[in-house]
């Protein structure tokens, strides 16, 4: 038993290189002047440290407005998905009325239909309503995913309905125990649709190019993308900031990574 497990965390460990080697390779290309980093014979630590690409990449772009726009987009939306999905988990896990199960179906249907299917209908319904062009745009349509309330619904069955009525005979509200007593029980399902959520927005570049036509409501993954010119393509630039946008997500993950642990683990269980 005691082999097999280290011959696990052996097998842990070499998949764990092939996933990181490339994303450390890009964090230290991005320290490399442009005559190292265009050389035909390439390392993978840099021979002499810069970060003129950072200072160059701020300097030919609006980087704090693009991050700002990114920082807001992903924020609001999140929040709005943690609301949204939590609410309809918990309407769809202890609340019990006509149809129900078919609205669980078609709302989990909706998975199988990719982006760009729903693409037209979502852009007509934003230019209907004056959204075109706004980073509203991008928070209002992913606000509620059938992913996420799947998830909050599968969660919140392990809730036992006795605590519910409990509360409902002291005289609790639903609004009251909603907050008191789903919402602290629901902490690793929203800190997963939390995660899951803000990486999407951050790292959102499909949505965002159809959505937002001015370049100063750019998110940073258009404005990386712009880095690509039509002869050549400032690669010191675009790893720059492609480093630069990593961080986020990384804090994010370490902050709620042992809520989303858990989370995922009992919402697969379940």
């Amino acid at each position: 038993m005691r082999k097999a497990g280290i011959g696990s965390y052996i097998v842990a460990f070499l998949f764990l290189l092939i996933f990181l080697v490339p994303v450390f390779f890009i964090v230290f290309s991005s320290f490399k002047p442009s005559t190292e980093l265009t050389s035909s014979v390439q390392t993978f630590f840099p021979r002499s440290w810069t970060l003129d690409n950072f200072r160059r990449a701020f300097s030919r772009g609006n980087f704090v407005l693009y991050i700002w726009n990114t920082f807001f987009v992903a924020v609001v939306s999140t929040f709005l998905a943690v609301l949204i999905n939590t609410m309809s988990g918990y309407a769809l896990a202890k609340f019990r009325f006509k149809g129900d199960k078919i609205i669980l179906i078609l709302i989990l249907s909706t998975i199988m239909l990719p982006l760009e299917v729903i693409m037209v209908p979502i852009f007509s319904v934003l230019r209907f309503f004056g959204l075109y062009n706004s980073l509203w745009a991008l928070i209002i349509p992913p606000a509620a995913t059938p992913t996420g309330i799947f998830l909050m619904r599968q969660f919140l069955l392990k809730i036992p309905d006795e605590v519910l009525e409990s509360a409902r005979i002291d005289g609790a509200s639903e609004w009251r125990i909603f907050y008191n007593i789903v919402i602290p029980n629901a902490k690793p399902a929203i800190a997963t649709i939390a995660i899951f959520s803000f990486m999407w927005r951050w790292n959102d570049y499909v949505w965002p190019l159809i959505a937002i036509a001015s370049p100063r409501r750019y998110t940073l993954q258009l404005a990386i993308a712009n880095f690509a010119g039509e002869y050549n393509v400032d690669w010191n630039s675009t790893l720059a900031m492609s480093v630069i946008s990593m961080i986020p997500m990384l804090i994010v993950f370490l902050i709620f990574q042992r809520q989303f642990v858990q989370g995922t683990m009992e919402t697969g269980m379940k």
